[in-house]
């Protein structure tokens, strides 16, 4: 039915065109008002918002610091982008937004992050201002199953969001690209 009203449409002028496709599509557009406003709280105790105190690019990654599966391939891969992009002169803050409050403090997060990407600083709060930041990025966290040792386990996104020194969405990096890749993107972004 959807498909018969799209090629009907091919008969009408094309602003017609346009309204009789759009309406013909599902509602299940891709999101691209990612970011938005929060405050939490950086693995150093001090408050941070969504923008970056020194105007930098910002990478944000949704994960845990504190965490023995993907998130240390994405960690490390962070921190060699900020390095490479260092070496070019472009500063950026490489941020990480903990899902797992219990797992991820204040005094947990700067040991880990210090053992799997060093230079990054990790986000936390409380599980209302962590829930504000997942929706401001449309990040969902899903609860997986129990560790003994470790406590609930979360499915996360796995994608890092590019965004400007106010906290305004410039692109998503997919964790397919290679880090060579993301560093070209990120660097045509501060090159303006």
């Amino acid at each position: 039915m959807r498909l018969a009203l799209a090629f009907a449409a091919l008969a009408l002028p094309a602003a017609a065109q346009q309204a009789t496709v759009e309406a013909a599509l599902p509602d299940t557009a891709f999101p691209t008002d990612f970011g938005g406003e929060y405050a939490l709280v950086d693995h150093h105790g001090q408050p941070r918002d969504h923008t970056d105190p020194d105007g930098r690019i910002q990478l944000i990654f949704f994960g845990y610091a504190n965490c023995q599966a993907i998130c240390t391939v994405a960690l490390p891969i962070m921190a060699e982008m900020t390095a490479a992009l260092a070496a070019n002169g472009i500063a950026v803050a490489p941020l990480v937004i903990t899902v797992d409050p219990a797992r991820d403090t204040v005094e947990t997060m700067g040991p880990a992050l210090a053992r799997h990407a060093p230079g990054l600083t990790g986000l936390t709060g409380s599980e209302a201002e962590l829930a504000r930041a997942r929706a401001a990025f449309h990040v969902e966290r899903t609860a997986l199953f129990e560790e003994p040792l470790g406590g609930t386990v979360y499915a996360h996104g796995s994608h890092i969001f590019v965004m400007d020194g106010d906290g305004g969405f410039l692109t998503l990096l997919p964790p397919i690209l290679s880090t060579e890749r993301m560093v070209e993107i990120v660097a045509g972004y501060a090159a303006g």
